[in-house]
């Protein structure tokens, strides 16, 4: 524990060490065991801020002013009262949500064929001297594709 330590501890919670944080209260304690004179000079001056705010009190409110503003609130609006979905409601809702998804993704499937085979109509075999029929584009051809005299000496 530090005189600084000991200085915020007091000036933040008080000369009461119950008040204190548990884990620095043993530490504290001892440290003003060792340095009488500086912490009864430091906790004297916090006494006196204790005692002033201790005198501080507020008056609980009056019976009148309780019932005025209770009087005064409005009303806690009716909670409706629905009725819990039923398991074959549930169950058509979850199969119609199945259904959906399927048929979103059929149709996505439709599409991007039709814009595929759009795109690239089928080459004839009189376009090159070769089958063009089993070759497809570039940009739908894999790493497997091409002839073999293009494979090196693999």
């Amino acid at each position: 524990m530090t005189p600084e330590r000991f200085h915020t501890l007091v000036e933040a919670y008080g000369a009461d060490p119950r008040r204190w944080p548990e884990h620095e209260r043993a530490d504290a304690l001892a440290w003003a065991r060792a340095h009488r004179s500086e912490a009864d000079a430091v906790l004297e001056e916090a006494l006196a801020l204790d005692a002033w705010l201790a005198r501080d009190m507020i008056a609980p409110p009056s019976r009148a002013l309780v019932e005025q503003i209770v009087a005064l609130a409005p009303a806690p609006a009716p909670v409706p009262v629905h009725k819990a979905p039923s398991k074959r409601r549930l169950f058509w809702w979850s199969g119609a949500a199945f259904a959906g998804a399927g048929l979103a993704g059929a149709l996505a499937g439709a599409l991007t064929m039709s814009l595929v085979l759009l795109g690239n109509p089928p080459p004839s075999a009189s376009d090159s001297g070769h089958d063009a029929a089993h070759e497809s584009p570039s940009w739908m051809s894999t790493s497997f594709d091409g002839s073999i005299d293009e494979w090196g000496d693999e």
